[in-house]
């Protein structure tokens, strides 16, 4: 584990901000699991075990619209594959072995990788301490508006009356907007959309997001 007091003021600074921002959107998901029909208990358990803000959103998303829980694993599995990439390079970096790599797999995702490599020009010292503030600190933040969340769209009485069903695919679209940086990733966004839109009518609820998740590798093969 890093040495926090030796840990450069701005990786801090990075580590807290993404922590923090990331965490508070936690409580988009407990109000959007509420409203897709999960207790509160369920709802806390997604996140602490299974602690990957896009795959949580897809559970709910497909069995609160009526898919089986095999198509709503499923759809999270496709989307947490890459936090296995993320694995991969991290795992150089962290030298870890036991316990501690297990919790290291649990903590690797998009944001402590990312600060993670932020923190390349300041050595390797820094870019585990990034990984492991990060990392921790978007789970506690997580799983604690997570369940503020839940509590308030459980007060709030029937969560649908007050338009929280809308919350899963605005919180998607949330994810996926930032990362539209280029004319193919967008192109493939448009195709994805319309793709899911044409199959919805068709297919069982979560089928149309597995065959979008076919659709990005057959354009990602295209364009190698």
């Amino acid at each position: 584990m890093p040495v926090v007091s030796a840990t450069p003021a701005s990786t801090l600074r990075d580590s807290f901000s993404v922590s923090f921002t990331v965490g508070t959107y936690g409580a988009a998901f407990g109000a959007a699991s509420v409203a897709a029909g999960f207790s509160i208990v369920q709802t806390s358990l997604l996140s602490v075990l299974t602690f990957s803000g896009a795959s949580q959103f897809a559970i709910i998303g497909v069995i609160g619209a009526g898919g089986s829980a095999l198509s709503g694993i499923t759809t999270a599995s496709l989307l947490g594959f890459r936090n296995g990439l993320y694995g991969l390079r991290m795992a150089p970096l962290l030298k870890l072995r036991g316990f501690k790599r297990v919790v290291a797999a649990h903590i690797t995702i998009d944001e402590s990788t990312g600060v993670a490599l932020s923190q390349e020009h300041l050595g390797q010292d820094a870019m585990r301490s990034g990984f492991w503030l990060t990392g921790f600190g978007v789970f506690l933040f997580w799983n604690l508006f997570t369940l503020l969340g839940a509590f308030g769209a459980q007060a709030m009485g029937n969560p649908a009356a007050w338009g929280l069903d809308a919350a899963v695919p605005a919180a998607f679209a949330g994810l996926v907007w930032p990362r539209l940086k280029s004319h193919s990733d967008r192109a493939l966004a448009i195709s994805a959309v319309l793709l899911a839109l044409a199959l919805t009518p068709l297919l069982p609820a979560g089928l149309p997001i597995i065959a979008t998740a076919l659709l990005a590798v057959l354009m990602g093969m295209r364009k190698k």
